[in-house]
């Protein structure tokens, strides 16, 4: 699939026009190596937006610095952050966010703290000396921390669903929505022995939305010596598709020793599996731009 893309061509239209952007996909660790190089090595990082709205931003890895020196220096920024966890592929893209060197610029974070630290401490205590030469108080930059894990919000017109997933140790999905269109992002999610069972708060998520961003890390061979770890296969993925009513699903979170060509075959067997179930797949690259609700 192109760069820019129109899920309408896949999925029909719809009312608003929201675009999702893929600026870090990878899971674990940023890499960079030649044979990576297109579907890129940047850590989860993902923004919806939509004209007249402050952009929402899914997870705070390595991506969100490519995102950031996208945007220059604008007069007045306020964007709002859903973190999933506090793994370091998740939140450390933060520091090199270009616009919180302005002090007109607001970054508001909502997700789980841990081990009875608000999220707000858990920051504090991991973006500090000597671990990083600052903290995030010392910012030119506004930067506000709100727990959520299983709650319900607004952020400007969207409705945000805030729920635990399995992984390992305090984690969020969301449910973003803007009227009738809705996104899911489930990016780290421990698949379950029993293959056919998916978490309610997890399908309370993904119901009947437009687009799924879901954990698809490692392949089926990989699972069983890494079936603690935390996260899913491709096929999993579509089950939960499946059985949420998903239309259209975007693989992530790609494990760092997966190279394109791999991914390749990875998405692939994964368009298979799904089958007749009318769900799309693909798969999450850097650069990626997916258009929900265009033209109307």
């Amino acid at each position: 699939m192109d760069n820019l893309a129109t899920l309408g061509e896949v999925m029909g239209e719809f009312r608003e026009a929201v675009t999702i952007a893929f600026h870090g996909v990878r899971g674990s660790t940023p890499c960079s190596c030649p044979q990576l190089q297109r579907y890129g090595g940047n850590t989860s990082c993902v923004t919806i937006e939509t004209p007249g709205h402050d952009p929402i931003v899914l997870d705070l890895g390595t991506g969100l610095r490519m995102w950031g020196a996208s945007l220059g220096r604008p007069e007045s920024l306020t964007v709002h952050a859903l973190v999933t966890h506090l793994h370091w592929d998740h939140v450390q893209g933060l520091p090199f966010f270009k616009p919180l060197q302005c002090d007109s610029t607001t970054l508001n974070v909502y997700g789980p703290g841990e081990g009875g630290e608000s999220l707000g401490e858990c920051f504090n205590r991991f973006m500090t000396p000597p671990f990083f030469p600052i903290q995030p108080k010392d910012l030119p930059a506004t930067v506000e921390f709100r727990d959520a894990l299983c709650s319900d919000f607004t952020i400007g017109d969207a409705s945000i669903m805030a729920r635990p997933v399995p992984h390992t140790g305090p984690t969020a999905g969301y449910r973003v929505t803007y009227g009738d269109l809705a996104v899911a992002y489930v990016p780290d999610h421990q698949q379950p022995v029993d293959t056919s069972v998916v978490a309610e708060s997890v399908l309370e998520l993904c119901d009947g939305v437009d687009l799924l961003i879901h954990d698809a890390q490692l392949r089926a061979d990989e699972f069983p010596d890494k079936s603690d770890w935390g996260h899913c296969t491709p096929a999993y993925a579509v089950e939960v598709a499946r059985q949420s009513g998903a239309k259209s699903l975007v693989l992530f979170h790609h494990d760092p020793g997966h190279d394109d060509a791999e991914l390749d075959r990875m998405t692939e067997r994964a368009r298979e599996i799904a089958g007749a179930d009318g769900v799309s797949v693909i798969a999450a690259t850097e650069g990626l731009k997916l258009t929900l609700g265009a033209g109307l």
